[in-house]
């Protein structure tokens, strides 16, 4: 069983693959200072909840937290007694990063573009909405062309609490209006109608910038459900296509 993990500056996704689907997956938060041992007896027990613990006999895993890749790495020798895989911009993914400097670009953006075109075809616009919202670029031949990266809808909210003296947290959702009639509402939704606005003019001038103007548009990360209810641009929301990245690339190497 393959197990999959990928670890983002907010959550760490987990997923279990047999073979044919996925049995289980999990959402964690993100701890920067967590030990090799307390997320080892963490994953551990996860496992042994399903009866699964002795079951993995392979490990993918991308990061874009340097100090958990080598963490994780570690568990998975210590707990599971499997060497992961660790996705970087030389691993064999069968896509070609069409950046300037493709050494810089993220693991997790390789992933997403390895799920996407595979599943998708190209060209596509992947809509990530995380701890930072990124777009990401792929040509109909299946490169990654590039990516633009902005706060993501939680960091502006912590930010408008933090330094906005008169403004306090609210519950990331919807308003019952685009005009907020108390300050929680238009806070709301600046940030809920403003990210859903903000994606459809970034996704209209990457088509026009590219000439791809049927690029369809994949939505994925913890956040993406808040604004596909409010835009027409998102074609296709996918939670997992990160978690389903890892998956084709494990597949691809393991069948050399």
């Amino acid at each position: 069983m393959l197990l999959a993990i990928d670890i983002g500056n907010t959550n760490i996704t987990l997923g279990l693959w047999d073979g044919s689907a996925w049995q289980l997956q999990w959402r964690l938060r993100t701890i920067h200072d967590q030990t090799v041992d307390e997320y080892g007896i963490y994953l551990k027990m996860l496992l042994r909840e399903v009866n699964l613990a002795n079951a993995i006999d392979r490990v993918i895993l991308s990061s874009v937290v340097p100090a958990l890749t080598s963490t994780f790495a570690d568990v998975c020798e210590r707990y599971l007694k499997q060497t992961a895989l660790l996705v970087r911009p030389d691993t064999d993914t069968g896509i070609r990063i069409a950046t300037d400097n493709p050494a810089e670009v993220g693991a997790d953006r390789i992933v997403n573009t390895v799920a996407a075109y595979q599943q998708y075809g190209g060209p596509t616009i992947v809509v990530d909405m995380g701890t930072a919202t990124t777009l990401d670029a792929i040509s109909a031949d299946g490169a990654l062309l590039g990516v633009i990266i902005f706060p993501g809808m939680k960091l502006t909210a912590d930010a408008l609490a933090s330094r906005a003296a008169q403004l306090s947290r609210v519950a990331l959702e919807a308003p019952p209006h685009v005009l907020g009639r108390n300050t929680i509402h238009a806070v709301q939704s600046g940030l809920v109608f403003g990210y859903a606005s903000l994606v459809e003019g970034l996704v209209q001038r990457l088509r026009a910038e590219l000439d791809v103007p049927q690029a369809t548009v994949v939505g994925t990360g913890g956040l993406i459900r808040l604004i596909q209810p409010h835009t027409p641009v998102i074609d296709y929301v996918d939670p997992w296509l990160t978690l389903t990245g890892l998956r084709l690339i494990s597949e691809r190497i393991r069948g050399r």
